[in-house]
Order: C-alpha cells, then sequence, then structure tokens
C-alpha cells in the first residue's frame, strides 16, 4: 500500500472512531437528560450511631446547591419523623394513634389518591399537629416531566389538602420514589417548596414481604445518628407495630423528636 493509501485509510479510520465516540456521547446525554442525573437517593446506611454516606455521594452538591434536606444538626440528638403515603394499608389511623399517645410530631407526605381516598384520615393529621406534605399528584417519575407538569402535580395536591383541612402553605416535598436531578429541585423550589429526602430508612413500602415489628425496629434503631431524617412507609404493617418501641427506645438514648419545620441547620 503506497503512503497516499495509507494516509487515506487513516483518515477514513480518524473519521469513523470520532463518529463512534460522537454517537456515545449523544447516547450518553440522552440517558443523563438535559439535566442531568437521574439519581436515586440511596446511600450507604449508618452504623454505629456514625453519619451515612449521603455527603460522599455524587449527588450531594446538588443537593446543597437547592436546599433539599436529608440531615438536621448532627451535632444535636434530634430525630426527624417522616411518612409517605401513597397509599393507604389500613395502618395509619394505628400510626397516628401512637404518635399522639407519645407526643411525637411528624410529616405525612400524601399523593393525590391518598387525598382523594382517605380524606378523614389527611384532615385527622393537621387537626393533631402534624405536618402535611406534598409526594405529588399521581408519582410519577418527575425527572422525566415538564416543568408545567410538575407544576401540575404539585398544585393539585396542595390544593386538594388546602380544601380539606384549611392548610394554606406546604411547603415540604417528597419526590416520588426518591428520582431527582436539577431540574426537578429546581422547579419545585420555584414553586416554594424544599425538597426533603431521608438519612434512615430500610425496605418497608413492600405490604406482602413484611418480616414482623422486630425487624422494623431493629433495622430504624442500627441505623439512628443525631439529626436523623427518618422515612417509613405508612402501608407497613410492621412499621406501625414497631413505632411505639422505636420512640421510647430512641427516648432512652437521648433523642428527641422534633417537627421538620424546626430543622433549622441542613448539614453538607
Amino acid at each position: 500500500m503506497n503512503m497516499r493509501n495509507r494516509r487515506a485509510l487513516l483518515g477514513v479510520t480518524i473519521v469513523a472512531v470520532l463518529a463512534v465516540l460522537l454517537l456515545a456521547s449523544e447516547a450518553a446525554s440522552a440517558i443523563a437528560g438535559p439535566h442531568g442525573g437521574p439519581y436515586h437517593f440511596g446511600f450507604k446506611k449508618s452504623v454505629g450511631g456514625a453519619l451515612p454516606s449521603i455527603k460522599e455521594e455524587g449527588f450531594q452538591p446538588i443537593l446543597e446547591q437547592h436546599g433539599a434536606i436529608f440531615l438536621g444538626d448532627t451535632k444535636q440528638k434530634e430525630l426527624y419523623l417522616t411518612f409517605d403515603n401513597g397509599y393507604e394499608n389500613g395502618y395509619t389511623s394505628r400510626i397516628l394513634d401512637v404518635l399522639k399517645e407519645k407526643g411525637v410530631p411528624a410529616i405525612f407526605f400524601v399523593t393525590g389518591h391518598y387525598v382523594k381516598d382517605k380524606p378523614e384520615l389527611v384532615k385527622r393529621m393537621a387537626a393533631e399537629g402534624h405536618l402535611i406534605g406534598n409526594h405529588s399528584w399521581s408519582h410519577p417519575d418527575m425527572s422525566v416531566i415538564s416543568s408545567s407538569q410538575i407544576h401540575t402535580e404539585l398544585a393539585k395536591v396542595k390544593t386538594a389538602v388546602a380544601e380539606l383541612t384549611g392548610q394554606q402553605d406546604m411547603t415540604y416535598l417528597r419526590p416520588p420514589r426518591g428520582i431527582f436531578n436539577s431540574h426537578v429541585l429546581a422547579v419545585s423550589k420555584e414553586q416554594g417548596y424544599t425538597s426533603v429526602f431521608w438519612s434512615v430508612a430500610y425496605r418497608d413500602w413492600e405490604p406482602n414481604a413484611q418480616k414482623g415489628w422486630r425487624y422494623a425496629y431493629d433495622n430504624v434503631m442500627k441505623q439512628l445518628h443525631p439529626g436523623a431524617v427518618i422515612l417509613l412507609h405508612s402501608v407497613s404493617k410492621d412499621n406501625t407495630e414497631a413505632l411505639s418501641q422505636i420512640i421510647d427506645a430512641a427516648r432512652q438514648q437521648g433523642y428527641t423528636f422534633k417537627p421538620l419545620n424546626e430543622l433549622a441547620t441542613k448539614s453538607y
């Protein structure tokens, strides 16, 4: 092969390689989306009172940029109890009974389905002094919907809760399934919401995979740490049966339960 042919072949090869790299880059951008991510809120759990690995995760700077919550003051033995209420499984009344008996505040993140299906429970949450947060109307992956769709998802829940309870302010949001990107957090913030994630959680959302109250108790207690934001799903029988014991044991360890709107320090 003469020099001219070699140069021609080399040129064709370089063009082919560049084309492949460009296609790979475009594919990666399509997967990530125009706003980065999406991210699934996950981390290495707390052990022995140490903090979980959230500050080491790649999405942490995005949380900080948009003022999202996942921890309180990690120098104080304070706990923030949060519940996700996508639908009712017969346990929320008992959860509310325990919270009332123990004098513990909580926030319930509700969906449109929950508000429509169980208005009396939503009213009871508000009447007993708990916060009600937004979990979206239809529980979509908000990282793949438009700004206007996000607005609609949030506005419908806020309006429905206000009509039921008179609660005009709704300032906390938990993105469905913990899926988010910068766009979700930015659009939500523009609507006046603080996105709330968590630092204590376990796989508790499957009604047909419950393992007994002790399993829930052990999973929560071994992760406790100062400033913890605890996520529990109200569909869990295990959580319901363990809640009283969790509260008592946490208090015996010197922890205090506080309402989310008293979380003044965000530790990043």
